[in-house]
């Protein structure tokens, strides 16, 4: 597994989207999994910027973890979030047949963030719960990098401002080195 970190509006779903097409790859977004419930109480819940609890995320991510077999890798996206969710990730690795093999964290200033978040206008994007999941981000992230690193998940930290190509680019680069790719 592939573990794509960053804020809202870092780009995470569309690298993960451009890595899982070009190598074969599996794609799984937390937030898309979570929206493609149609559960009203999860979507308000996302809607003002709140974390949903914590077993139900797990749940839904094993499932889609579990289905996604005969692929090389997984990449997820949004998934943990929090430190309780990373060392769940860890313990279930046999259960997912499947081991953490690289976080990579895509950081983008506050301010480009917020230009990148206007553009993109999705329903949960209003600025209070921007302002709510930046604050969550910068609270339960490092933690959880900490956490992988302490346990020998190697995480790479990759400027994720610039065109997407350049972006992407910069993070094939590091899944070279690692031989991920």
């Amino acid at each position: 597994m592939i573990i794509i970190f960053g804020p809202a509006g870092s780009g995470k779903s569309m690298q993960g989207q451009m890595l899982a097409a070009r190598n074969g790859w599996r794609w799984l977004s937390a937030g898309q999994l979570l929206r493609d419930t149609r559960d009203p109480e999860l979507i308000a819940a996302m809607q003002t910027g709140r974390l949903v609890e914590h077993n139900r995320v797990n749940k839904i991510m094993s499932e889609a973890i579990s289905r996604a077999t005969n692929v090389r890798q997984v990449i997820l996206d949004g998934f943990p979030r929090a430190l309780e969710q990373a060392k769940w990730l860890l313990e279930n690795e046999a259960q997912h047949n499947d081991s953490i093999e690289l976080g990579v964290v895509l950081e983008v200033p506050k301010k480009e963030l917020m230009k990148r978040l206007e553009v993109r206008g999705r329903v949960d994007d209003t600025l209070e719960a921007i302002d709510e999941r930046l604050e969550i981000y910068r609270h339960e992230i490092e933690p959880i990098l900490d956490y992988f690193a302490s346990q020998g998940v190697k995480i790479v930290r990759v400027d994720g401002t610039g065109s997407v190509g350049q972006v992407h680019d910069r993070i094939m680069e590091e899944l070279v080195k690692c031989k991920l790719a």
